[in-house]
């Protein structure tokens, strides 16, 4: 995987476009002269969790005894329960998380940005090329970039997108995100495959 792939996998994996609502629900009792400081506050806590995490996360597999093909199987089926949720929302999935004061790490930094999804794509990263690290925190660094970009923007986005705008991104994204889960999927199986002894 070169670096603009793994880029565009983590920034359709964090989903900024379909964060934008949970964003600015998040920073409704937020006064707005504080909400542009809490959001740069929550991306760079976020960052430095997807940067930890990159590095800490071979370890942690190699302790749980966790072996590439089912890494990359997992990551498989996360991401597509995740992007078949994008295209197919359903009325159970919450627009905010009830938060009565300034959020802080939770919920805008953790879950919405470093999600399980993207830690777990992170880990994909560093079982199969380890030694490609700087070019990973390159890819890491970049999406990142991306989505903060467009959350810094969210209120000004979702007023010129509207809502039917910004669902029509959100479907697009799933659909090139299960493609991307799918081909996962069938590298998952294949390195199981080719990791079975053969019988004589």
């Amino acid at each position: 995987m070169s670096v603009v792939s793994a880029t565009v996998l983590c920034f359709l994996v964090i989903d900024p476009i379909g964060n934008i609502p949970f964003f600015v629900s998040a920073l409704q009792r937020v006064p707005p002269e504080r909400q542009g400081w809490v959001v740069r506050r929550e991306l760079l806590i976020a960052y430095g969790l997807m940067v930890l995490f990159l590095f800490l996360g071979g370890p942690l597999l190699r302790i749980l005894g966790i072996s590439e093909p089912a890494l990359t199987l997992a990551g498989g089926v996360i991401l597509f329960l995740i992007a078949l949720r994008m295209v197919f929302p359903t009325p159970e999935k919450p627009l905010f998380e009830g938060i009565d004061e300034e959020p802080f790490i939770v919920p805008l930094a953790v879950p919405y940005v470093a999600g399980p999804s993207v830690l777990a794509t992170e880990l994909l990263f560093m079982s199969k090329e380890p030694d490609r690290w700087p070019e990973w925190l390159l890819a890491i660094t970049l999406a990142w970039a991306g989505c903060a970009a467009i959350l810094l923007g969210s209120t000004r986005l979702r007023g010129l997108l509207g809502t039917k705008g910004l669902v029509a991104l959100e479907r697009l994204m799933g659909m090139v995100l299960i493609a991307l889960a799918v081909q996962m999927f069938l590298t998952g199986v294949e390195a199981f495959l080719a990791a079975r002894p053969r019988a004589p």
